[in-house]
């Protein structure tokens, strides 16, 4: 049976188009004053050979079957995708360093070449320039859960839009980003450097960390307290946490760590179609 909750503490506060507007422009002038401030910490190396050791790789198809939605947007997207992997491959981050996702991509304008690719905005699909780029940011950011390396910011949706057909990687694993402000933000608090590797396939979006030499560690991540809630005004919500979990080469787990807890309100029926897929694929408790 579904629970019943109320989940209008997480719907996303609405506000007017003025606010939304110079909210944005507080919130960009605010993050190039602390890129500014950290540049030393901010400003990545590139460099063309690559570290000898894979750390952990992925890839993610770059095409979806998504009804009712032009195809033109997904291949703008990975048009989009290659002028954004061209900044981000392979940057080396330093010991004490910070990968920003923003900083070093750069606003994707028209000038630049990117071209209208899908945008989530409170739970609505829409075209804009750039969009697809989250794709990106996904990879990045489920990569890094696998390494010693400290995500230090990360946002998701508020929404969850599609049910899980296909999906392999559990709900919320993901990074959405939009310029600036909503960034992904990765530190190396090691001691060793990694090199970020990216490539765009014919099919597939690619990725992989490199590093200098193997890690002493192997790094998973396990989905805890998945659930669906069901409100009293007839919306859905999913919530589940991210757990980090690192075991040693004798298999011993050295430790556990909460790296997210995921709420979203979502946009289609967990109870038809495709959503059947949700307690099949991920053991959701519906109770």
């Amino acid at each position: 049976m579904l629970s019943r909750k109320n989940s209008m503490s997480i719907v996303p506060i609405r506000r007017s188009l003025l606010r939304i507007f110079f909210g944005k422009q507080l919130y960009r002038l605010i993050r190039y004053l602390l890129w500014l401030k950290k540049k030393n910490f901010y400003q990545l190396s590139t460099y063309k050979n690559k570290l000898p050791c894979s750390v952990i790789e992925h890839s993610s198809p770059l095409l979806r079957n998504l009804k009712n939605l032009e195809m033109i947007y997904q291949y703008n997207k990975i048009e989009n995708l290659k002028l954004a992997v061209a900044k981000l491959n392979n940057l080396v981050l330093e010991p004490g360093q910070i990968f920003s996702f923003w900083r070093n991509v750069g606003f994707p304008s028209r000038l630049k070449g990117y071209k209208m690719g899908f945008t989530l905005s409170q739970g609505k699909i829409k075209p804009g320039i750039g969009g697809g780029l989250c794709q990106l940011s996904n990879l990045i950011y489920w990569m890094s859960l696998h390494t010693p390396l400290t995500v230090i910011e990360r946002y998701r949706h508020s929404y969850d839009v599609f049910p899980d057909s296909s999906r392999s990687l559990p709900f919320g694993s993901g990074a959405t980003v939009s310029y600036n402000y909503i960034d992904l933000q990765i530190e190396n608090r090691t001691a060793q450097r990694f090199q970020l590797s990216l490539d765009v396939g014919p099919d597939h979006l690619f990725g992989r960390w490199l590093s200098d030499y193997p890690l002493e560690n192997r790094y998973e991540i396990r989905e805890e307290g998945h659930r669906i809630d069901y409100s009293f005004n007839g919306i859905y919500s999913r919530h589940n946490r991210l757990i980090q979990v690192i075991t040693n080469k004798k298999g011993d787990i050295v430790a556990e760590n909460l790296v997210a807890q995921n709420d979203a309100l979502m946009m289609y029926s967990p109870l038809l179609g495709d959503g059947k897929e949700v307690s099949r694929n991920h053991k959701t408790d519906i109770t």
